[in-house]
């Protein structure tokens, strides 16, 4: 079967498309043969690493995918030859990504995919709609597990909104009954937020950010979907309410300090919670799969540029350019072909 590795880590060139035998699924795990790859910025910062250095083995690249199953292991129920499904934190503490044909994963990394959600689709969810949900869940009034209506009354604020990340959260408060305001910074992406489903777009580089949101939300924004904490922490203490939630889900590239305003931020009994979907709590994990599988199921989490996520793709002997794509802010969501 074909793979995409790399052997040490550095610039997108480590990357080598080659020939590698095919694996065969142990109790308990399910072989997948992916026929789309997801590739988020973490899948180029783990390739790219703090510098050159030699791996103890070669790894498969991108964390999300999603294809056919094709074998079962002993004690797998829950599938079978032929499912349809989206998989998630593929290589993480792994060796096996998805830019490759087949890959073998436990029975928990794989979700099955409704005949009519698209592999595009499934391959989109992962990092990003599991983080989204974490974020919009960190709230203190907000359910463990989102459904639909669990968000009514609510007033969301996704900062970032043609991001993927800020696309998920988007739909899913949507799904969820929020009513969204998301920030941008650009007509074009203020139509791809409208058309992710937000209610109200605010272009936050006019001066009058602030006093926008506030007529748009008087008594203050619920919860704060963050992509960019150390520019906005002052504008999100701003625009919140009383025991509101801001959830940062990303750092700004080269700076890691955040200055938090500490006195304003204790006269609303506001919560700071930084998400990172990989070392978040398992039961807020499962509740994540669960919830996006369900809106998945529900038509919520569409992908493509008509529904606010325009897609690149690139074929899998390209994945060293699709990982550059990201790495150099592409918009929109970049996928590659594998099968």
């Amino acid at each position: 079967m074909k793979a995409v590795s790399y052997s040490s880590t550095g610039d997108s060139d480590v990357l080598t498309l080659g020939e590698r035998e095919e694996p065969h699924p142990g109790p308990g795990e399910v072989r997948v043969r992916i026929h789309v790859s997801g590739v988020n910025p973490t899948d180029w910062k783990a390739r790219r690493g703090s510098g050159p250095a030699e791996l103890p083995r070669p790894q498969v690249p991108n964390q999300d995918g999603a294809g056919v199953v094709d074998e079962v292991g002993e004690g797998v129920t829950a599938f079978r030859a032929g499912d349809r499904v989206w998989v998630w934190d593929a290589a993480y503490q792994r060796p096996d990504g998805t830019a490759q044909e087949v890959v073998v994963l436990p029975e928990k990394l794989v979700v099955g995919l409704p005949d009519d959600v698209s592999f595009d689709e499934g391959a989109s969810f992962g990092i990003p709609a599991l983080t989204a949900h974490r974020a919009l869940t960190a709230y203190e009034h907000a359910p463990a597990e989102l459904s639909p209506g669990s968000l009514e009354g609510r007033t969301v604020l996704v900062a970032g909104g043609a991001g993927a990340v800020g696309h998920a959260a988007i739909q899913l408060a949507v799904w969820a009954g929020a009513t969204v305001i998301a920030t941008v910074s650009s007509h074009e992406k203020a139509e791809l937020a409208r058309a992710a489903g937000a209610h109200h777009v605010v272009n936050y580089t006019d001066p009058d950010t602030a006093e926008a949101i506030g007529a748009l939300a008087p008594r203050g924004v619920d919860i704060v979907v963050e992509v960019n904490v150390i520019a906005n922490a002052a504008l999100d203490v701003k625009v919140t309410g009383r025991n509101a939630t801001i959830a940062s889900y990303a750092d700004a590239p080269g700076a890691e300090d955040v200055t938090i305003p500490v006195r304003p931020s204790m006269s609303k009994n506001l919560r700071w919670q930084f998400v990172l979907t990989y070392t978040v709590a398992p039961e807020n994990k499962e509740a994540a799969v669960r919830a996006v599988a369900a809106a998945a199921a529900d038509g919520a989490l569409r992908v493509g540029e008509e529904h606010g996520l325009p897609i690149t793709r690139f074929p899998l002997d390209q994945t060293a350019a699709a990982h550059d794509a990201v790495e150099d802010g592409i918009v929109g969501k970049v996928l590659i072909d594998v099968a």
